[in-house]
């Protein structure tokens, strides 16, 4: 049978499903959890184990209308100054909560455009976050580029704060696709960003490419990846652009006549997918490629690749810290969100509470299923092993979910009494196959297209 046609059968081309960068997800966040849980999570944290840090930067200088992240639009530096100085006295309140010695592994500036921050800015915020925990030894900190954005004064700025990763946005670089996005960046201002960085010594590159934008063709992305490739950026993450105008109003500015079909849209994955592959980088998951050195592609290699609200990471700490509006943390005992509003998080920080307005306590099956999705969006197979060893599940209960999953997708998967596996024709429905073990009810959140 064709490929396409046992993929329609599925329901792949008709399928919107989560993206599983957390479980459960956020759409199931309640407001049962709130500053007092989260003050409590923050205290129990082991001093021991190094923590990670996001912050989250909401503004940008324009709003692109393909992003459907939570951003806000300023001309000028009054509001993210004041923006900033929120930042800090959030970050002053979680210190009240922490254990001394804690370290930080991860730090992660995103948004947003975080280098719309002015050079002091940058100092002043690197400096405070110091205060509450200082670098491990082997830290990572990582910030979104917006290579339009971006000058010598910031790139030095954010180089002496201790960025050693930068990730930058591509999206396109067809200069039609980009007037209908509403996303200018030329080939040449974005060299010049990863030429800036590089000078500094920031040891790791990151780039996200989209396919699926309206007038993309085989051709185009071909002449996009081939770009990005000769710019070697250390990882890709090569996402689909999710059309979701019910959700960012912005996107009713996307010509929908010219957005590619669900079919198309597979097959300008797949010929991004066999580019980078030819350049020497190893897949990762479902939408990720690394150099063989990088972080991601050694966690794919020694079984500890994981997935977070950042999508494929290889960050080993346990709980992740979340600042500023609408940033959710993970904590061992469940998930936090703050306030989405920027104006309600200020407020609350202001007041000097925890701008905590909902969140998840997780149960036991929480564990179980949810390393079960991470295991198929990472590996693309369940190990039986690494749940009994997690979990202690008994060989009946694993029977039951992979005899499930085998009845739902017959001919896709390699099921045996020690593991299951996504056979490679059927990579692209692991999202669907994620959901099948989702218990959560699915109409509880509007979710992007599985391909």
């Amino acid at each position: 049978m064709n490929k396409h046609i046992q993929l329609r059968n599925l329901g792949l081309f008709d399928a919107r499903v989560p993206r599983y960068t957390s479980y459960p997800t956020a759409p199931h966040f309640k407001t049962d959890v709130g500053e007092a849980d989260v003050a409590s999570w923050l205290s129990a944290l082991d001093p021991e184990q190094p923590a990670s840090l996001y912050v989250h930067v909401p503004f940008c200088r324009r709003l692109c209308w393909f992003c459907a992240c939570r951003t806000q639009g300023t001309t000028t530096a009054g509001p993210v100054a004041a923006y900033v100085e929120t930042l800090k006295a959030e970050l002053k309140l979680i210190k009240n909560h922490l254990p001394e010695g804690l370290k930080l592994g991860h730090l992660h500036w995103g948004g947003g455009t975080p280098t719309l921050l002015e050079p002091d800015m940058i100092a002043d915020l690197t400096g405070a976050i110091a205060e509450v925990a200082p670098f491990a030894e082997d830290y990572e900190f990582s910030v979104e580029i917006d290579p339009n954005e971006i000058d010598d004064a910031r790139l030095d700025a954010l180089a002496a704060g201790g960025m050693n990763r930068a990730s930058i946005g591509v999206q396109d670089f067809d200069p039609v696709i980009q007037e209908t996005i509403g996303r200018i960046q030329s080939y040449e201002i974005t060299k010049a960003a990863i030429d800036g960085l590089r000078a500094r010594g920031i040891r790791s590159l990151n780039a996200d490419i989209l396919y699926g934008l309206p007038g993309q063709s085989q051709e185009k992305i071909t002449a996009s990846v081939q770009k990005l490739l000769s710019l070697s950026p250390d990882r890709v993450a090569l996402f689909g652009y999710a059309h979701v105008p019910w959700i960012a109003r912005r996107q009713t500015m996307i010509p929908t006549d010219q957005l590619p079909t669900p079919e198309e849209r597979l097959e300008l994955f797949n010929t991004a997918r066999d580019l980078f592959v030819a350049d020497g980088y190893t897949e990762i998951g479902i939408d990720h490629f690394a150099r063989e050195s990088d972080g991601l592609a050694v966690a794919l290699r020694t079984g500890k690749l994981r997935r977070n609200f950042q999508g494929y990471t290889d960050d080993k700490c346990s709980a992740m810290i979340g600042v500023g509006a609408s940033s959710i943390a993970k904590y061992p005992q469940g998930y936090a969100q703050n306030a989405p509003a920027t104006s309600k998080y200020q407020e609350a920080v202001r007041a000097g509470h925890l701008p905590i307005t909902k969140g998840h306590s997780f149960t036991e099956e929480d564990h179980l299923r949810g390393r079960i999705i991470e295991a198929l969006m990472s590996e693309f197979r369940v190990d039986r092993a690494d749940l009994v060893q997690r979990f202690d599940l008994r060989q009946e209960a694993f029977d039951d979910f992979a005899k499930g999953a085998d009845t739902a997708f017959p001919d896709m998967l390699d099921i045996s009494a020690d593991e299951i596996v996504i056979l490679d024709h059927a990579k692209p429905l692991t999202r669907m196959i994620a959901r099948h073990f989702d218990a959560y009810d699915m109409s509880r959140g509007q979710h992007s297209s599985a391909v």
